[in-house]
């Protein structure tokens, strides 16, 4: 499984995210920059410039159309695709650490920091039309959350809730149609902030990654934690697999410690779990400081992962992994 390394960052990585078909990887990064590769080859096809500070996050929209984004700059902005022009931007008075559209590309989430006297926030946009449609610029509703700040949002099935994640270690659950609060759950230890939330290709469950070196499996209905995946260092990112019942979990020692750490001692490696069984089946080495970012591809023929380090590293499974059979 030898990767393709992405280098087209200066700064660490954020998020990576697959377009829908698989066939386009976005890069986010804290120097300003998107990147768009190629995900077979990694060729890069272009770079997304316009923000003016630390890129935290973007989105691409089901027919690989627009793409939005979420910077330290405060904003939140929209792009065409396959031109790179910015088509339209949100201001808020705190960085925007997580954007998402909705199932149907009619809406989009964005969630701002706590910061500087400003109450963390979950807002909820209609997806403009053209350039020229102002009255996107106004938000459906804003959810000011009632726990710890929000550190990740997400829509579940047909758009029915928005799932949110905590800096307290809980998850929430919104209606989407109106952001009324519907319940809250301590899923991780009391305190340990959620770095990841990442929903299965359905969007019936989801997986969260934690600082408390842990991963939940929790279904969105039931809200109950299904599955436990324990590690040994902080987790960053969890991601879940659509061929094989595989979760995928990346993180490592905190990056300001890394200077005084080994590689093997930082733990810095791909871990993949078996979803039902709980159990660790492997691990792939490669990044020299923690893992930030993993994400599956549409297809499940492989992934890619985003470090500390700078590097985007992209994997094909081979056919061990399809032919893989769990054994009691």
């Amino acid at each position: 499984m030898r990767p393709i390394i992405l280098q087209g960052h200066e700064r660490p990585l954020t998020q990576i995210k697959y377009n829908h078909d698989g066939d386009l990887l976005f890069s986010c990064a804290k120097d300003k920059v998107i990147n768009v590769w190629f995900s077979h080859n990694g060729e890069r096809l272009g770079t997304y410039e316009g923000h003016t500070g630390a890129i935290w996050t973007c989105d691409i929209s089901k027919n690989s159309g627009l793409m939005a984004s979420g910077a330290a700059d405060n904003t939140m902005r929209l792009w065409d695709v396959k031109t790179g022009k910015q088509l339209f931007k949100w201001d808020f008075p705190t960085a925007v650490k997580r954007v998402e559209f909705n199932e149907d590309d009619s809406r989009i989430l964005a969630v701002t920091e706590q910061r500087m006297g400003f109450s963390g926030t979950v807002t909820v946009f209609r997806v403009p039309s053209s350039e020229n449609d102002v009255a996107a610029e106004t938000p459906l509703y804003v959810i000011t959350t009632r726990e710890s700040k929000a550190t990740v949002a997400g829509w579940s099935y047909l758009s029915k809730y928005l799932i949110t994640s905590h800096d307290d270690g809980s998850v929430s659950r919104y209606d989407a149609y109106t952001g009324e609060f519907l319940e809250s759950k301590q899923v991780h230890n009391i305190g340990a902030s959620i770095t990841d939330l990442q929903f299965s290709p359905d969007r019936t469950y989801f997986v969260t990654a934690c600082k408390d070196t842990t991963a939940k499996l929790t279904d969105v209905d039931s809200f109950d934690v299904i599955k436990t995946y324990l590690t040994d260092t902080p987790l960053n990112t969890s991601s879940i697999t659509p061929v094989q019942d595989f979760i995928v979990l990346g993180g490592g020692q905190e990056a300001r410690d890394v200077t005084t750490t080994a590689t093997r001692q930082g733990k810095f490696e791909t871990r993949f779990y078996h979803a039902i069984l709980e159990e660790e089946l492997g691990r792939v080495k490669g990044h020299f400081g923690p893992i930030n970012t993993i994400a599956v591809h549409p297809k499940g023929t492989g992934y890619a992962s985003g470090g500390e380090d700078g590097y985007v590293r992209v994997h094909a499974f081979d056919k061990n992994y399809f032919d893989f059979k769990y054994t009691l």
